[in-house]
């Protein structure tokens, strides 16, 4: 029996397959394509009234149209063709026919593959990230604030409302990103969210070709990768493939009924990620985990459609091809269908070998979490292809580490057991760290705004093995609740609005604790930038004592001792415990504040502090 969706006080007409008026050619996706990629096989979707009706000719020299799709709406045709290495860079005609008449003619355009495209280098253990949410983080140009066709207007006063951040605001703060230290950017959706509400933060997707106007063009979009790129810093694109925008221009329209997950009445998700891999889990769980919508504005994309799949894959492709992206993002990634996602994974390794994704796998046990990651031993064999995952586990310690008074299993010793699960990972080093980002509570007010503590796990965030993560305004002390509504943890850059009061941008415009906390994180950011042993050196941790932590990261040519204490009083450490690293090393000088360590047998640290100490040989 089909199923339809009834919504209350939504109507909407995606199971009308007819459009009223005169016939017309409305989308062709992707856009364009390139030559000289590695995969030859194109998929387009033409959309148009009844444009299944007509038989299509394509003459171009290397471009074969191999196969008519149709599907049971007569507006949707796929057309596979197959793009060989004689084709050239040029644009050509497809022409759509009616008994032999020509209804509509299409110019397609081919463009050439820069020289060097697969070889891209992806975001690795080498960067920090940068989370950015561009409605939230800085105007440059206010009058796309409001833009025509766009159903939601600015109103700054609303948390949950549009602020007007913009592409131009962000590429206005390059330089205080290589101030701070910064190497990656993570931006959240730059897509078009064409919704009546709450849209704001780019989840809600319309458009999978198209930057929300608010924001910029493709074309803004391009110039910032490119301008990041000529100062150092790479660009990480935040996708979602689970689902869509109920605005999205194809759902008063849909291909296929089961492009979208369908129930006779609204069905969530249950959010329980883990049914994806729990041995003993129901079909009902899964299929409601799977199938169920994000939200009511959210309907769930079924990448078991094999057109629909195909579409999205092709769709990262083109962007990371088009924009020059070093990374993807992947959005709630096991609440999509992990055949499809390692299938979509081996298409962008194909393409892209140096290449890096993350995915977002929102669990908080490690072993549910490195299930995900590629060369995990999964007893099921499945076989992600996925590079990285974010390091949830080890956020959640960070967050308990240093608010607990120091006991058996609770306190700093937290961490010392987080990182004793890495065995559960198929490359630890390739996780993505981090203490919050844009759906947690902000990291200093999860520590009761306490700024001693603050620095401790900042310390600990850039030295340990992975990629680190930081959320915008955590080197200013940015604070919000996420109980509060999401408004409340994704603030406005302060500064990043002409009539601000404060420009946090500067150092003026930043207050006496915001500036130290700017100066400790910058200092620590750019060692770690020129410290090879910080990026990619092993680890060796011991077991913490009087609530003091010490670890080390070292390779075949140096070390650097790291010093944690979440302890109130002074300690003098037992240095002999530590002597398998260190009795290679005379001195050391803890880049912190600049002290020279003469005597490695006689370290105390001062409360609640830390030291990353860069050890010198005999």
């Amino acid at each position: 029996m089909k199923q339809r969706i009834i919504l209350i006080a939504i109507s909407f007409l995606f199971l009308n397959f007819s459009f009223a008026g005169k016939s017309d050619l409305k989308k062709i996706e992707p856009p364009f394509w390139w030559t000289g990629m590695e995969i030859q096989e194109l998929q387009l979707l033409v959309y148009g009234t009844d444009i299944s009706e007509n038989t299509v000719e394509i003459n171009y020299p290397g471009v074969e149209l191999l196969e008519k799709i149709k599907t049971e709406n007569p507006n949707y045709l796929f057309l596979n063709l197959v793009i060989s290495d004689k084709a050239k860079a040029g644009k050509f005609q497809i022409n759509f026919k009616k008994k032999n008449k020509r209804i509509h003619s299409h110019e397609y355009e081919l463009k050439e593959r820069k020289e060097g495209s697969k070889h891209r280098e992806g975001f690795s253990s080498s960067d920090v990230i940068y989370l950015i949410m561009p409605d939230r983080f800085s105007n440059g140009n206010p009058e796309n604030d409001d833009m025509p066709g766009m159903l939601e207007k600015a109103n700054r006063k609303d948390p949950n409302g549009r602020h007007g951040g913009d592409i131009k605001g962000i590429a206005n703060q390059i330089d205080y990103f290589k101030d701070l230290g910064i190497t990656a950017l993570w931006l959240n959706p730059v897509f078009e969210n064409n919704m009546p509400k709450y849209s704001y933060h780019g989840y809600a997707i319309t458009d999978f070709y198209k930057v929300d106007p608010r924001f910029g063009s493709n074309e803004d979009y391009k110039k910032l990768i490119d301008d990041c790129h000529k100062n150092g810093i790479k660009m990480i694109k935040d996708m979602v493939f689970n689902h869509c925008g109920l605005g999205h221009w194809w759902m008063e329209n849909l291909p296929q009924q089961d492009w979208i997950h369908q129930f006779p009445e609204f069905t969530r998700s249950n959010y329980r990620g883990g049914t994806v891999t729990d041995p003993y889990v129901s079909e009902y769980d899964k299929t409601k985990m799977l199938s169920g919508w994000f939200d009511t504005s959210m309907p769930d994309l079924n990448q078991k459609n094999e057109l629909l799949a195909n579409y999205l894959i092709q769709n990262s492709i083109w962007w990371i091809e088009y924009a020059g992206l070093n990374g993807i993002r992947m959005d709630t990634y096991p609440y999509s269908y992990k055949e499809f996602m390692a299938d979509w994974m081996q298409r962008i390794n194909t393409e892209y070998p140096n290449f890096n994704v993350v995915g977002e796998s929102w669990l908080s046990s490690t072993s549910a979490v490195a299930y995900w990651q590629e060369n995990a031993n999964n007893r099921d064999g499945y076989k992600s292809h996925l590079p990285s995952v974010f390091d949830f586990p080890l956020m959640f310690a960070i967050g308990h580490a240093f608010t607990e008074n120091n006991t058996w299993d609770k306190g700093i010793v937290r961490l010392y057991d987080a990182l004793g699960q890495d065995f559960l990972y198929g490359n630890p080093n390739e996780l993505v760290v981090f203490a919050d980002n844009h759906d947690t509570d902000r990291f200093f007010t999860k520590i009761d705004e306490n700024y001693d503590d603050f620095k401790n796990a900042m310390t600990f965030l850039l030295t340990i093995r992975g990629i680190p993560l930081i959320y915008y305004g955590t080197e200013i002390l940015m604070t919000g609740y996420e109980n509060r509504g999401h408004g409340d943890i994704r603030k406005d850059f302060p500064g990043g609005w002409k009539g601000d009061k404060n420009n946090a941008f500067t150092k003026e415009g930043r207050n006496h604790k915001q500036n130290d906390a700017f100066r400790f994180l910058k200092k620590l950011l750019n060692y770690r930038i020129n410290n090879e042993v910080l990026q990619s050196g092993k680890l060796v941790h011991f077991i913490p004592e009087n609530g003091v932590y010490v670890y080390f990261r070292y390779n075949d040519e140096c070390a650097v001792m790291v010093i944690i204490s979440n302890n109130d009083e002074l300690i003098k450490l037992n240095t002999e415990r530590y002597s398998e690293i260190l009795k290679n090393y005379s001195t050391g000088t803890n880049i912190l504040n600049g002290q020279k360590i003469n005597d490695l047998g006689n370290i105390s640290i001062t409360p609640k502090s830390s030291m990353v100490v860069e050890l010198e040989k005999f």
